[in-house]
């Protein structure tokens, strides 16, 4: 008889975990392009079917082994099936509590707000609300563009273009403009953008003329908090306090969780005010979120990630002096993106059929090779050649070293044209 999805999940993969690993028995690789979008732009570009992940690394149904520097976008701090993780998950579930709460107030997300507290920034700690809303992926931005407009009656918001290293702070609130905004929205660093820090100082003269303007900052910390850029929040390298932080990914501790916090003057406080969404009270999520803060912010995970990120940071530019086509190299702590460039528009090493390769396709190249050699690595930017770079906050120095010398040497078999672009090599193991 044929096993029920319950009952192949419930015996740990059974029958459907085979049928995956069998290359010739058109498993999950072969049957999802005839059931889903052509938008799943990860399984197109990572034909990989994840059976057991710990840590860093990832297990495919071969049985293959990956170090994993996607981590979920960023949602992974601690990586895969972290020990405290788990443990505070079983926790509820072994306790009968519900699952799904509508944002009832529960000594779950009771937890979670008072360790969420204890992270924030000083000048916004003291007086700060939070509100839970869908975890979505615009939820929460939406959730923040919302409260900022009722809190001031104003519409307009202003958002970050890729000209602001260049810009005048001014620029986003300027005086003769009439009336100021409801809000400026920025990330501290752009990831999907390429990785582009907003540098300090530009940061530091925004923060003081929305102030001065009665105008609400909003920064949005979906990818660059929890410890992920050498600081808790991004936000702090700066010296900067927010009037609001949009909170998601990394917060859920690997489950689907987003909030915002935002001064309490701020807050209307009214029936329907924005955020309201069924699933907003996930008691799993806020267990595995509170467990994750806490885990980072008493294991110093922040400070781990700044210095290993100094070290790749040193490692990629020295590629970037090796390789015509490695351009330049951003970001902070464990957020790093590797701009793959072309002299002329062209990569200068052509592939084996004489074909240059464009910096768009030089980064997926370079993506698939890092694939056969055990490396999952992310791609971002408006035309996806910016190589990204997220590993947990628990990666180790021997691990950081076999990630570097395996984008190394991607890079190499690249540029040098003898790129092979055929499955996964089997002879690598992650450590």
């Amino acid at each position: 008889m044929a096993e029920s999805a319950y009952e192949v999940i419930a015996a740990g993969g059974g029958s459907a975990v085979r049928e995956c690993a069998r290359p010739e028995g058109g498993g999950a690789p072969r049957r999802q392009p005839a059931r889903e979008t052509a938008a799943r732009t990860y399984a197109r570009a990572l034909p990989v079917v994840p059976v057991r992940a710990r840590g860093l690394t990832i297990e495919d149904a071969d049985g293959r082994r990956y170090l994993d520097c996607a981590s979920g976008a960023g949602s992974l701090a601690l990586g895969h099936n972290h020990p405290v993780v788990l443990e505070a998950i079983r926790r509820v579930l072994d306790s009968g509590a519900p699952l799904q709460v509508m944002g009832l107030t529960t000594p779950v997300e009771d937890a979670f707000v008072t360790e969420l507290l204890r992270t924030l920034p000083p000048g916004l700690a003291d007086h700060a609300r939070v509100r839970f809303c869908g975890p979505g992926g615009t939820d929460p931005v939406a959730t923040a563009v919302a409260l900022a407009r009722a809190a001031t009656g104003r519409t307009r918001i202003v958002t970050l273009t890729g000209a602001h290293h260049a810009a005048d702070a001014t620029a986003c609130c300027p005086a003769d403009a009439g009336e100021p905004p409801a809000g400026v929205l920025l990330e501290p660093i752009r990831g999907e953008d390429g990785v582009l820090p907003v540098p300090d100082p530009w940061l530091r003269d925004l923060r003081r003329i929305t102030a001065e303007g009665s105008v609400p900052l909003i920064a949005d910390e979906t990818e660059t908090g929890v410890g992920r850029t050498g600081a808790f929040w991004a936000v702090e390298h700066s010296g900067v306090t927010p009037d609001v932080l949009v909170l998601s990914r990394a917060i859920g501790g690997s489950l689907p969780l987003a909030a915002v916090v935002h001064r309490a003057d701020l807050d209307g406080g009214h029936a329907g005010a924005p955020g309201a969404a069924a699933f907003r009270g996930n008691q799993l999520a806020l267990a595995a979120g509170a467990a994750t803060l806490a885990h980072v912010r008493e294991h110093r995970l922040a400070g781990h990630a700044a210095a290993l990120g100094d070290r790749i940071l040193s490692r990629l530019r020295g590629l970037a002096e090796e390789f015509a086509c490695v351009g330049a190299v951003r970001g902070r702590g464990l957020l790093i993106g590797m701009e793959l460039t072309a002299p002329g528009g062209a990569c200068e090493a052509p592939d084996r059929g004489g074909r240059r390769y464009t910096p768009s396709e030089l980064a997926a190249a370079v993506q698939r090779e890092c694939l056969r050699r055990g490396l999952i690595v992310d791609l971002t930017g408006p035309t996806r050649n910016v190589v990204r770079l997220l590993p947990p906050l628990i990666v180790t120095e021997e691990q950081t070293s076999a990630v570097l010398d395996r984008l190394a040497d991607a890079v190499q078999a690249v540029e040098r044209g003898r790129g092979d672009h055929g499955p996964p090599h089997r002879a690598h193991a992650a450590r």
